[in-house]
């Protein structure tokens, strides 16, 4: 695994183990809350977490940018699929989201050099 996708997995883990290891109601239930909705119903999860990866280029979130385009590679969507992914976050969200967008091209080459 590279190192930039490992030192993300790492950290994130880390740190939600600290925050929900304080055993915050609220906090745990927002957790779930973000996991269920992931979870296939009238669309089906791979697309659920191209909403989201594009909700988050819009919102320039790099971490959930990171995450979504990590749900993505597990869930086998194409490089051709990220980006028009990519595509659609640029219309919606503007020029702004061009650097996000290359952070996460980035991000993506090395999810994509894992295999």
């Amino acid at each position: 695994m590279s190192n930039l996708v490992q030192e993300f997995n790492n950290y994130r883990e880390k740190m939600n183990e600290v925050i929900l290891g304080k055993n915050n109601l609220v906090m745990k239930r927002l957790w779930n809350l973000d996991t269920n909705t992931y979870e296939a119903g009238a669309l089906d999860t791979p697309t659920k977490e191209m909403l989201g990866l594009v909700a988050s280029m819009v919102l320039r979130c790099d971490d959930c940018i990171k995450y979504h385009l990590g749900k993505c590679h597990e869930l086998g969507i194409t490089t051709e699929q990220v980006y028009e992914v990519f595509a659609v976050a640029n219309i919606v969200g503007g020029t702004i989201v061009i650097p996000h967008t290359r952070r996460a091209a980035e991000y993506w080459e090395e999810l994509v050099a894992q295999k």
